[in-house]
């Protein structure tokens, strides 16, 4: 039988694929909340991801941000938790910082992750004790001594609403890319030393990355320290969160929160 490794690896790629034909074509954009739209190609990845996944592991739980959640999920012991298209803004906007995210989850913890970018055809992937890899080469979380030698992965509209002034000067760089999972694969691969948000996230956003993240020898805590167990009733991860290589997460955990 098919690993779920390769099985969502596949299922990811597939998916991609799908979301590269409306890339800069044309599709619906809808508004689900303020500054939170989401698109025909969102949808079509969304059922893509479903049909191959659960048609191979029926017995296994689903959480999706496209799909209206469940409470069966919370009885399984095995779970994907999806984002069909991560990055939706950069997606309508036609910059190449979206992913396909793709997670498997047992007992709360994620075994399987992945991340696709169907345009770079960047290709992140982990499970638990294999290591972490992007396009098949291993990959390892990076650091530096100092903060203030660091780059730091962020938002734009964090950036944009001014809420990473307080922290000017602290890290070398604050470079902002679209998509969350993405942000925590080029962390993964040592592209960047930080990924830090200090808004909410999905359990969607960042389950694929976060397994990702613990194989490149790294972690991701919440701001209050806490690291995040997944397929929960409440899916929302607040206040924000920090992930990368140990020391500089928990660095930047004591800077983020004196401020």
């Amino acid at each position: 039988m098919i690993s779920d490794l390769i099985l969502a690896k596949d299922a990811a790629i597939e998916a991609g694929g799908v979301i590269l034909n409306y890339y800069k074509a044309d599709y619906e954009i809808h508004d689900k909340g303020y500054h939170n739209p989401v698109t025909t190609a969102d949808h079509a990845a969304d059922a893509c991801l479903k049909d191959i996944l659960m048609k191979a592991r029926p017995e296994y739980g689903w959480l999706s941000e496209e799909t209206v959640d469940s409470p069966d999920r919370l009885s399984k012991d095995r779970v994907w938790v999806v984002d069909p298209l991560d990055g939706t803004k950069e997606f309508i906007e036609g910059v190449p910082n979206f992913v396909v995210s793709v997670a498997l989850v047992e007992k709360g913890e994620p075994i399987v992750g992945i991340l696709y970018n169907p345009v770079t055809k960047e290709t992140f992937t982990a499970a638990k004790g294999e290591g972490a890899f992007l396009n098949g080469d291993p990959i390892r979380c990076s650091t530096k001594e100092n903060l203030v030698d660091m780059v730091i992965l962020n938002s734009r509209s964090e950036t944009r609403r001014g809420i990473w002034k307080p922290f000017d000067g602290t890290f070398r760089e604050l470079k902002e890319v679209g998509s969350v999972a993405y942000k925590l694969g080029l962390t993964a691969a040592g592209k960047a030393d930080i990924f830090a948000s200090l808004r909410p996230k999905n359990e969607w956003d960042i389950c694929a990355g976060n397994c990702i993240i613990n194989e490149a020898g790294g972690k991701l805590i919440d701001l209050r320290g806490n690291p995040r167990q997944y397929n929960l009733e409440k899916t929302l991860i607040e206040p924000g969160l920090i992930a990368g290589h140990v020391e500089a997460v928990d660095k930047t955990f004591e800077v983020l929160n004196c401020k």
